[in-house]
């Protein structure tokens, strides 16, 4: 059976030096923060432009609670 991507990434991690893997360790934790920056920043972009486009709606928790009423039925 042939392996995953992630598989490999794995075996490959567990060769490494207790030094590199630390080095290694980092370097994910700073992409995946970078990554999840990255996508917060788009989605307040996306959440900007349909906002100068009038296509966000406002009221109370109780219109929402209606609004979410009429979409599970």
């Amino acid at each position: 059976m042939k392996g995953t991507a992630l598989d490999k990434v794995i075996e490959d991690f567990s060769r490494l030096s207790l030094d590199d893997r630390e080095i290694a360790g980092d370097l994910i934790r700073k992409q995946l923060i970078e990554a999840k920056r990255e996508a917060m920043y788009n989605r307040a972009k996306s959440a900007l432009a349909n906002a100068k486009k009038g296509k966000i709606k406002s009221g109370t928790v109780k219109d929402l609670r209606k609004d979410l009423e009429v979409l599970s039925i």
